[in-house]
């Protein structure tokens, strides 16, 4: 790193935890880096970089969900980068054709049902969501959930948009009103027997299995991970900013964020999937594994625009 550097990279993070900063401490023990990191939420810190420019002070920006880091893309708030690291520890499908994004950790969106209302077996594709025997059985999160929009784009690169269409519809009219803002309180209500079945990330169970709360964890209990073949991923992802004063610096943060052994922890933080495997995550483990939908992140962020207009269409609140 030339001298004229300064020793430190400033982070803006939609992430939130205190395992992330730990990893950062590491960071900065090994290479004398210094890591500023500033946290907030995802659509903030997108407008935040747009509003500053190049004065912003961000070299590393880490968002999650690959349409978030498309937006962001789009904003021209990345510089490609090259490097053989990234390159071999993130696979192709997670990390941007021009080098400007690298996906960090995986998460996963199946379909969770209480078994004493809805038979796992029912389920075998997103598809099946639509099946006329979940009719008021299915509760769903919003439209404006930006997981669900994913989700919905995954189905349209590879289904195309009439069949899409088709499994919109027939899924909506098997759904209970109104729609849940949040994953927590919707699988609550599958739990509780409200809803026989919902689609939600994987680590809203886990936590609620984790949980110090007794009840929280009966209730969770109650629940089965159903993984649809294939099962939609999404990602964590951080790019080093156009505007980065130190981006050897960012690089090389990043490198050892995606790294195996860094990355376990990463993805730990929030019961989610490293880039690569199922990790060591006795409650993950539980849930057993899945096949990925082979769907890039790139195309998931591409999509987007059109998975959200077929949705208003549809009728998805």
């Amino acid at each position: 790193m030339a001298q004229n550097r300064p020793q430190e990279v400033n982070v803006y993070s939609g992430r939130h935890y205190n395992t992330d900063k730990q990893l950062y401490s590491e960071f900065t023990r090994r290479t004398g880096i210094k890591v500023n990191l500033l946290e907030g939420k995802d659509d903030e810190l997108i407008q935040r970089l747009k509003s500053e420019g190049n004065n912003s002070k961000a070299d590393l920006l880490v968002l999650v969900d690959a349409a978030r880091i498309y937006r962001a893309q789009e904003a021209n708030l990345f510089r490609s980068i090259r490097s053989a690291e990234l390159n071999k520890d993130v696979p192709a499908n997670l990390r941007d054709p021009k080098g400007q994004w690298f996906a960090l950790t995986r998460r996963a969106r199946p379909v969770m049902v209480n078994p004493a209302i809805v038979k796992p077996g029912l389920i075998r594709s997103y598809a099946d969501l639509s099946r006329p025997e979940l009719k008021d059985k299915l509760c769903l999160r919003n439209r404006a959930s930006v997981y669900n929009q994913s989700l919905t784009a995954d189905e349209l690169v590879r289904r195309g948009k009439p069949a899409t269409q088709q499994w919109l519809q027939g899924m909506l009219a098997n759904t209970k009103r109104p729609f849940f803002t949040s994953d927590t309180p919707m699988l609550r209500a599958v739990g509780q027997g409200q809803c026989g079945a919902a689609v939600a990330n994987q680590y809203y169970l886990a936590r609620m299995l984790q949980d110090k709360n007794s009840t929280e964890r009966n209730t969770a209990s109650k629940l089965k991970v159903v993984w649809p073949n294939p099962t939609h991923i999404n990602i964590s992802a951080g790019g080093v900013t156009r505007s980065s004063r130190n981006p050897e610096g960012a690089q090389r943060l990043l490198e050892f964020l995606v790294s195996p052994q860094s990355g376990a922890g990463y993805a730990a933080a929030n019961n989610e999937y490293p880039l690569k495997g199922w990790g060591n995550n006795p409650t993950l483990k539980a849930f057993g594994t899945f096949k990925a939908s082979p769907v890039s992140m790139e195309q998931l962020g591409r999509r987007n625009r059109e998975a959200v207009q077929l949705m208003t269409q549809a009728g998805w609140e």
